[in-house]
């Protein structure tokens, strides 16, 4: 019955149209000319302010519209609700801080628990601040952790916390990052599928395709699973000369993130939630910059 159950998602997954949207998921694209989306940073970024509260305050002041923190952190949730408060500026997600530390795929059950109950206060921590998801990388593979256990041992834990997120209403959002696993979007979007739960889906890193692939082809066929984005640059120049990690060492723009496509994809499956930005961080007039820079990212490929 089980493999019948998985046979169908996996039929509804890839049988729709060419965006890979699922049968009876119907997206409604959006119009670019109304595009607006949510802006964001990763509080890492944040270097003026002495308190959460002034980082804050500075983030409002120059347009974010949200953070993003990780967790645990340093502050209690009394300092984060007090910070979001008052300065107006929302939490949006949060990000567990576990993952690469302890996978979900390690052969030892102890470390795999580690994570599991880090992800279970990640989502306590999201609810309290009153974010709407955990970030997640699901499985870390290396010639010790082989992929097809990456797969089982990680679905097996997750299936332990989804029940918590469903609860909390928390989304589960998996992020594509380097960790040789899940590495085509369908893959992807089959794994998202296979949990058969509207709280889990994808948190969709432009500037980790790029070396690899092509972000605006991964937005059309994951579809409505996309539930946030990250924003980071990359350049295939530096990749090729420099090395893999060198071609993150360029500035929103200036690489190789083709973002007028990228925000036509997004446009066609109706995304409408937060970009944030995952770079390096600086002071007020390297913030002021960086929100000037989404501020194109979000009108690419608009007609004027």
């Amino acid at each position: 019955m089980i493999q019948v159950l998985l046979l169908l998602v996996a039929a509804f997954s890839f049988g729709g149209g060419p965006s890979g949207t699922p049968e009876g998921e119907a997206v409604r694209p959006q119009d670019s000319s109304e595009r607006s989306m949510k802006k964001a940073v990763k509080i890492e970024m944040v270097k003026d302010g002495a308190t959460l509260e002034e980082k804050f305050r500075l983030l409002k002041e120059l347009g974010f519209d949200g953070v993003e923190l990780p967790s645990p952190n340093s502050w209690t949730v009394e300092e984060v609700v007090r910070a979001s408060k008052s300065s107006g500026l929302p939490v949006h997600g949060v990000v567990c801080s576990e993952h690469w530390a302890s996978p979900l795929n390690h052969p030892d059950p102890a470390v795999r628990t580690k994570c599991v109950e880090a992800i279970r206060e990640a989502i306590r921590d999201a609810k309290a601040y009153g974010a709407t998801s955990v970030l997640v990388v699901p499985a870390v593979v290396r010639k010790s952790m082989s992929y097809d256990e990456a797969w089982t041992l990680s679905r097996a834990e997750l299936l332990k916390v989804i029940p918590d997120a469903e609860a909390a209403g928390i989304d589960i959002a998996f992020e594509n990052v380097w960790n040789n696993f899940l590495l085509s979007p369908r893959e992807a979007a089959e794994y998202v599928d296979s949990f058969e739960s509207p709280r889990v889906g994808w948190y969709l890193d432009v500037g980790n395709l790029v070396a690899y692939g092509w972000p605006e082809q991964w937005i059309r066929i994951l579809g409505p699973r996309v539930m946030k984005v990250d924003v980071k640059e990359y350049s295939r120049g530096k990749l090729d000369k420099e090395g893999r990690w060198a071609g993150f060492d360029v500035g929103l723009l200036e690489g190789d993130c083709d973002w007028p496509a990228v925000m036509k994809a997004l446009d066609e499956i109706g995304y409408e939630g937060w970009m944030t930005a995952e770079i390096g961080g600086g002071d007020r007039a390297w913030l002021t910059d960086v929100a000037a820079r989404m501020d194109r990212i979000n009108d690419a490929g608009i007609d004027p």
